[in-house]
């Protein structure tokens, strides 16, 4: 199976199963003399991992992180570093009637038909389990572009038709984490985290959109044609599971103004170049300009619901199936320690090329 990695010089590769013994990643890329150590990473698994509340799955993973290499007299030696998490909490029997259906919009259909064979607990590769790799290299990236004072902020914007009135310029960490929801408008989580109940009760799901803003970002980042900073971005939040739309700065909302509108005008604040506007959400001609770079990403229904649904079988006969196990009524409290962590790894990836070329 090949898509297992992902950046040029920053680098991860992902590896495991939903349901195998343990999941984890290797990082190469990571400068040597970086102070780094499990309290580092830990906090960050901590915000993704299941159980953590009731308006996520209720699937008992510590997400103890491990790390196996690259370290020594707690410093990185700039060689691979080895990351691992054990699962502990597998219910795999919850899977076992399910291994000749198909599950409506999971990935069983496709991986059966492109490879022959499929992971059934849990769905393997194609689980929301394996994020929890990515998230703890990105806790990696984060602590190496925090030293540059790069700050990464992602929020639950909306849930359903329920979305959060905030200035998203003004969006702090401790807002975020003020409730379960990680909406930083702690009336609109409110209705939010009411909905997700309702929603679950009813045996069914929700989605919803994350916005994710990177603040104090140098201008360089990015190259014009096949490696523009948005695109990686982009490429980046559709790994993510269960995602299914990326906008950076005006997006579709764009196409519904005119040029006199769009355009952001420069000016000098300082001795630093500006624009008054942002509609191009810190990127221009796949480059950063210095401005906050500004996107959300769009999460659709968990596909797993409580109730009956018509499928077909592996011989293409009709066939009825219902959702068992343990499973995330709404996947957006949880995915923003992973949004932030995907942001993280392309924004660490072209840092660090950049630094390469500049420093020719």
């Amino acid at each position: 199976m090949a898509g297992d990695s992902l950046g040029k010089l920053f680098r991860i590769t992902n590896w495991g199963e939903s349901h195998g013994p343990a999941i984890g990643c290797v990082v190469e890329g990571c400068p040597a003399g970086l102070e780094l150590s499990k309290a580092d990473i830990q906090p960050y698994l901590d915000r993704r991992r299941p159980g953590q509340s009731k308006l996520v799955t209720q699937r008992k993973e510590s997400d103890q992180i491990q790390i196996l290499s690259g370290i020594v007299e707690g410093k990185t030696t700039g060689t691979p570093i080895s990351l691992m998490i054990e699962n502990t909490n597998q219910r795999s029997s919850d899977y076992d009637e399910m291994a000749n259906l198909f599950r409506p919009s999971h990935a069983d259909f496709t991986y059966q038909k492109k490879y022959g064979i499929r992971d059934v607990a849990g769905g393997g590769r194609s689980s929301a389990r394996i994020t929890a790799s990515n998230v703890a290299a990105g806790a990696i990236a984060q602590k190496i572009l925090k030293a540059q004072n790069i700050e990464i902020l992602a929020w639950v914007e909306s849930v359903g038709d329920i979305k959060a009135n905030c200035q998203f310029d003004q969006v702090t960490d401790e807002a975020i984490e003020s409730n379960d929801v990680r909406c930083p408008d702690s009336d609109a989580a409110k209705q939010m985290e009411a909905k997700i109940l309702e929603v679950r009760k009813a045996g069914d799901t929700i989605g919803g959109v994350i916005r994710c803003q990177i603040r104090n970002i140098p201008v360089g980042l990015g190259e014009p044609v096949f490696d523009k900073l948005e695109a990686d971005l982009a490429k980046a939040m559709l790994s993510i599971n269960a995602s299914k739309g990326f906008e950076i700065g005006s997006g579709y909302a764009g196409t519904q103004m005119q040029g006199s509108q769009h355009n952001d005008i420069f000016y000098n604040e300082s001795g630093t170049t500006k624009t008054q506007t942002n509609h191009s959400g810190g990127i221009q001609g796949g480059i950063s300009n210095g401005m906050p770079i500004d996107f959300t990403v769009a999460f659709k229904p968990v596909a797993t619901i409580m109730q009956k649904q018509k499928t077909v079988d592996i011989d293409g006969k009709s066939a009825e199936i219902q959702g068992k196990g343990r499973h995330d009524p709404c996947v957006l409290p949880r995915a923003v320690p992973i949004v932030q962590a995907m942001a993280a790894l392309v924004i660490c990836d072209h840092w660090l090329l950049n630094k390469t070329i500049s420093s020719l």
